[in-house]
């Protein structure tokens, strides 16, 4: 008996005495902010258990294709259905895909919403292309003009067939939810994303973040700081984090006080890019010898580079909002986001 209260004294004073040594050495862990240090303890647990809501989203578009001759010299203006008729070279069918990242909000009642960014599933209904000249420059001719046909989204091992449906969505903000009704009777293996809704307003210079997201098609953590936060009135911020494509759509995660508080406050938008010129070969060149100088006509083209390091993230002021106002739309559909109202 000696010995058993003992150990409970001793545990006692072990616990005392590391909790107030880490209140000594990070004394920002309880001022209400979010933090800027990294973690003090393991958050293995958790991370991975946030990690299980997340799912990777394949999107699929199917495009029916009106390519012109190239005399028809046919103006945007001037398309009609008879006027491509007349002037139809080929009628081809094509597909555009996109990946990314989603969450899923809540599963009630055989329903189940994620959210994830707009440009995700959001596809053109019309593709105008164009003619280029003899110095590879595009002119005002139009060379073909694509229809969308149809548009699936998949989200990659869903149980009982993996097509999910776009239930909302604004290009303004780039954001959409995605919805799926299951048989009521059906058990579902799924993971809701539980922890709290935050607030990207109150972010600082500094602050730690973790974001999630399936670049190439794997399931990745990565983490970073917060930049310029509130860069515009909507909340939106900037952190440091490198992310590829496939990373669109995916949560970031502030911590508010150590491990375990994790708070939603965004989710990732896109990284930078820049066009530059360059100086190119004609596009009709087909063979080229890298051990052979070129010496023929030099052109300009556009290049597209990407800024690494460089992220904007959707702040999680938008997106209530954005679940706010769809409010009795979601709720007569079956779909209830508590947290976010």
């Amino acid at each position: 008996m000696k010995i058993h209260k003992f150990l409970i004294l001793f545990l006692s004073l072990v616990y005392f005495s590391c909790s107030t040594s880490y209140k000594n050495v990070f004394p920002t862990l309880n001022d209400g902010k979010y933090d800027t240090e990294f973690p003090y303890i393991n958050a293995s647990k958790q991370l991975e258990e946030i990690s299980n809501t997340i799912q990777r989203i394949n999107c699929i578009a199917f495009y029916n294709s009106f390519q012109l001759k190239e005399n028809s010299k046919i103006k945007k203006s001037d398309l009609t259905t008879d006027v491509i008729w007349k002037n139809l070279k080929q009628n081809i069918f094509y597909e555009r895909t996109s990946s990314g990242t989603a969450t899923i909000l809540s599963k009630e009642n055989g329903r189940v919403a994620l959210l994830t960014a707009a440009h995700v599933v959001n596809f053109p209904d019309t593709i105008i292309t164009y003619f280029s000249d003899k110095n590879g420059q595009y002119t005002d001719e139009v060379q073909s003009i694509s229809i969308k046909q149809g548009q699936k989204n998949y989200i990659a091992g869903f149980p009982n067939g993996s097509e999910v449906n776009i239930l909302l969505i604004d290009n303004d903000i780039d954001v959409a939810l995605l919805g799926k009704r299951f048989d009521p009777s059906f058990s579902i293996t799924l993971n809701v994303f539980n922890y709290n809704i935050g607030s990207a307003k109150e972010l600082e210079w500094g602050s730690f973040v973790y974001f999630f997201g399936f670049p190439l098609n794997y399931k990745m953590i990565s983490k970073g700081i917060v930049s310029n936060p509130s860069i515009d009135k909507k909340g939106d911020f900037l952190i440091d984090g490198v992310v590829n494509r496939g990373f669109s759509g995916g949560i970031v995660l502030a911590i508010r006080d150590g491990v375990p508080n994790f708070e939603l406050v965004g989710i990732i938008q896109w990284m930078p890019e820049e066009t530059v010129s360059i100086l190119t070969p004609p596009k009709s060149l087909k063979d080229y010898n890298e051990l052979i100088p070129y010496n023929g006509d030099e052109f300009v083209d556009q290049l597209k580079q990407y800024k690494y390091g460089i992220t904007r993230v959707i702040s999680i002021e938008v997106i209530k909002d954005f679940i706010r106002k769809n409010k009795s739309y979601l709720s007569e559909n079956g779909y209830h986001l508590e947290n976010f109202y």
